[in-house]
């Protein structure tokens, strides 16, 4: 069996969609979003095309806005910042006295991150460290120490990744493997288990990872920060690189019902 094209992985994320509203002209899927309490603006492949026709460099769009991991795509190749209203820039001169220091990534956009209960204490640290730069963070839980399901969490994450409520997602677990396997089951979604700061360089260089997966056991404050400052730093590589991350889409594509 062939693998599908991009442009047919394409068609099915916008048939996905218009299942999602049950319309395919865009007043009545408005209007349908609205009722069920999806009122935001979508960004999807066609205003990313058109953006690029036009020569317009930064596409600004409304506060709310979902962004579909497609569009994202279409937008990096082209060279196209997609600049929600409100949202925190990645690249935020840091506050107090840590100035200068800490992650400074290429990328802006809200970051979703989630833990178990193993993982609890070192989410509180890595939310108040990015919040102490600038950063959106958008904290999904857990909330507590008591014990928990690592698959609710990295749902919820993935989740807010793949509809555009966030740029990016970091989990952690005890090992960060079984946050990763539930979180690749969200199409649009490239989760990756990283150990240090080289395999969370390569993650983003040769894979296009946008979930960041974190194992607790042995992972101290310092490394933590090593790892996340090296994966948000890093940007996406093109050439046979995106070639081959465009190989997984289509993996994910040919699985998925138009």
């Amino acid at each position: 069996m062939s693998l599908p094209t991009h442009d047919q992985i394409a068609a099915v994320a916008r048939d996905v969609l218009r299942e999602m509203t049950g319309a395919s002209d865009p007043t009545e899927k408005r209007a349908l979003a609205e009722r069920a309490g999806l009122s935001r603006s979508l960004v999807s492949q066609e205003e990313i095309r058109a953006a690029r026709q036009a020569g317009t460099k930064v596409l600004d769009v409304p506060a709310g806005t979902i962004v579909t991991p497609l569009a994202h795509d279409l937008a990096v190749d082209c060279g196209i910042q997609i600049r929600i209203a409100g949202a925190s820039s990645l690249g935020s001169t840091p506050k107090g006295d840590d100035a200068g220091a800490g992650p400074a990534p290429l990328e802006g956009g809200v970051i979703a991150i989630g833990a178990d209960h193993g993982g609890f204490d070192l989410k509180e640290t890595l939310r108040s460290w990015l919040e102490g730069r600038g950063l959106s963070v958008r904290d999904l839980g857990t909330h507590t120490k008591a014990s928990c399901d690592y698959p609710d969490l990295a749902a919820a994450v993935a989740k807010a990744v793949a509809l555009g409520d966030a740029r990016w997602g970091i989990l952690i677990d005890g090992a960060g493997i079984g946050s990763a396997m539930a979180a690749n089951k969200v199409p649009g979604v490239l989760a990756a288990t990283c150990h240090d700061a080289r395999t969370a360089s390569n993650s983003r260089e040769h894979n296009g990872a946008n979930v960041l997966c974190l194992g607790s056991t042995g992972l101290d404050e310092a490394g933590l920060k090593a790892i996340v400052d090296a994966w948000l730093r890093t940007p996406t590589g093109g050439g046979r690189h995106a070639r081959r991350v465009d190989k997984i889409r289509a993996i994910e594509g040919s699985f998925l019902r138009s």
